[in-house]
């Protein structure tokens, strides 16, 4: 299989790797390498697979592309993830993982589908030298759990910034992710299936749990984080049981859309019945071995036009992330939480003026009542004025970024505070350049403080850098230390900064990361009014939430 390599701090080039087979002789009897490192500062390190080296430049040391567990293929197509297979010798790990299943797409690198299911890898990033325990961020990338991939992120200099260890993940996406079936539920160890993607982000932490101290970093002080479907992901990990114990903080970035809803066991199945049928393997009894001799290229053209998320009901997702909040069952972890002011202008442009056919006056009102129905869309036409907003699609992007991400994170803070910290923040920096995949389009269409934006600020997004002017890189280097501080173990602070406010005792109170110029960070009570959340907390939340772009 083909292996991708960075070769620079941005470039990434195909290179062939050579399968070794399995050993059988345990790890532990392995001799060390003879120039072996005697602290965990080098770029030669052993974990429990065997030993790795990676590689190393003026940001720190970097290590790409290692199995966290075995690889999802053949018999092993929706299994649980099971660990990794040892190796003997040195492994190099200076190139990224395969990708996991996934259509093109517009984002920089991913013009072409990837049809390769042995992807469950992840990549470390840690500072040079040995310096005690560092903290340790672990990564999910976004992506609508259909798409993306932990090299989305190259997170070298922020490890290096915030002294801490980075760890991105890759999981598996789509149906080869997320189908569920009643044969499939018998297979399953709680007898609901349709969990794999979400079950190998457990087990990526575990690996962490186990190795990461051979890296420098500090089992006991992991952080996971995501943005997007990632963000999803975490607040979804939070609710789940399995995962306590796994992490001792996290992080949501724009995750909370929808509420962090998972999909009911039978809704799955019905769905997973569907997916079959339509895939050629009509026959319940049959389904699983039927799908498992489809090639991945059939099963990624097949998955389209169906909700891919986790599922409830079981033992990994008791009750859905908000019961499990508001009763307190939860992870009683601090979080971080937050989503950006202008969410659904990349939605509202992917929509309209994307397809050639921008929003107009006349059917703005049809738009709304097509998404809302009759009643709410008569509530909305009111609350969202066209003649408040830069255009028509604008004002469709406001209802539907308030709706779908501003209030549910306003809400996720409330119930979070309930058992533990719980900090909120919003990414308000609406000159932010829009991020690689739309900055072309960005040129004739202002998507504002939009989805995805605040990536930029903590990571190289693709591994690229990202146009900033003098005061985009006062508030990046700000946001650093926010995400910094937090990771060490205390509240989100910058210098010379407000403080994250926790919302146990200043509910309702947010962070807004600003620039100078449009007022800088401030501490703001006004969010939930700006964004309308007295209409949409009212209001039935079984919106159409759109494609996920993170």
């Amino acid at each position: 299989m083909s292996r991708r390599r960075r070769t620079g701090r941005n470039a990434s080039a195909f290179v062939v790797m050579a399968a070794a087979a399995a050993l059988l002789t345990p790890h532990a009897a392995q001799a060390a390498p003879q120039d072996a490192p005697r602290t965990g500062g080098g770029t030669l390190v052993r974990t429990d697979g065997g030993w790795l080296r990676g590689q190393a430049d003026a940001e720190g040391r970097q290590f790409l592309g290692i199995p966290y567990a075995r690889q999802p293929v053949g018999d092993l197509r929706w299994k649980e993830p099971r660990p990794a297979e040892p190796w003997q010798g040195v492994r190099d790990a200076d190139s990224f993982g395969n990708r996991c299943v996934q259509t093109s797409s517009w984002d920089p690198g991913y013009e072409n589908p990837s049809h390769t299911e042995d992807c469950l890898d992840l990549n470390v990033y840690a500072p040079k030298g040995q310096h005690g325990q560092r903290p340790v961020l672990v990564w999910l990338h976004g992506g609508g759990l259909t798409a993306g991939a932990g090299e989305d992120i190259v997170p070298d200099a922020f490890a290096r910034s915030t002294g801490s260890v980075v760890v991105t993940v890759n999981y598996r996406l789509g149906a080869m992710g997320f189908l569920a079936g009643e044969g499939l539920d018998t297979e399953a160890s709680d007898h609901v299936s349709g969990n794999y993607g979400m079950l190998d982000q457990q087990a990526a932490l575990r690996w962490v749990r186990a190795n990461i101290g051979s890296f420098g970093g500090d089992r006991q002080r992991v952080t996971v984080a995501g943005e997007s479907a990632g963000g999803r992901s975490v607040c979804t990990q939070l609710a789940s049981p399995a995962a306590k114990g796994l992490y001792r903080a996290a992080v949501v970035e724009s995750g909370a859309y929808g509420d962090c809803a998972a999909r009911e066991r039978k809704e799955a199945l019905t769905q997973g019945a569907a997916f079959a049928k339509k895939a050629g393997c009509p026959d319940p009894a049959t389904a699983p071995a039927c799908l498992r001799e489809k090639p991945a290229e059939e099963i990624l053209a097949a998955q389209a036009g169906f909700d891919w998320a986790p599922v409830a009901g079981g033992d990994f997702l008791p009750v859905q992330p908000e019961q499990a909040y508001k009763n307190g069952s939860a992870s009683r972890v601090p979080v971080l939480n937050g989503a950006n002011s202008d969410e659904g202008r990349l939605f509202a442009y992917g929509r309209f003026d994307g397809q050639g056919e921008p929003l107009t006056e006349e059917r703005y009102p049809g738009a709304l009542t097509q998404a809302y129905g009759p009643d709410l869309g008569a509530k909305v036409l009111k609350r969202y004025p066209v003649a408040g907003h830069a255009s028509p699609t604008h004002a469709y992007a406001a209802a539907s970024g308030d709706q779908l991400f501003a209030c549910p994170a306003l809400r996720m803070d409330k119930a979070l505070a309930r058992r533990g910290p719980v900090y909120a923040y919003e990414f308000a920096d609406r000159t932010s350049p829009p991020f690689a995949s739309i900055r072309e389009a960005g040129k004739t269409f202002d998507f504002g403080a939009t989805h995805v934006n605040e990536v930029q600020y903590l990571f190289k997004h693709f591994g690229l850098p990202t146009p900033l002017d003098a005061e985009q890189r006062d508030l990046a280097r700000q946001m650093v230390q926010y995400w910094g501080s937090f990771l060490h173990g205390g509240p989100p602070r910058a210098h010379g900064q407000p403080t994250a406010p926790d919302q146990r005792t200043r509910p309702g109170q947010v962070l807004s990361l600003r620039t100078a110029s449009a007022g800088g960070n401030e501490l703001s009570t006004a969010v939930a009014r700006e964004h309308r959340c007295d209409l949409w907390d009212l209001e039935d939340r079984e919106g159409s939430a759109p494609a996920d772009a993170g």
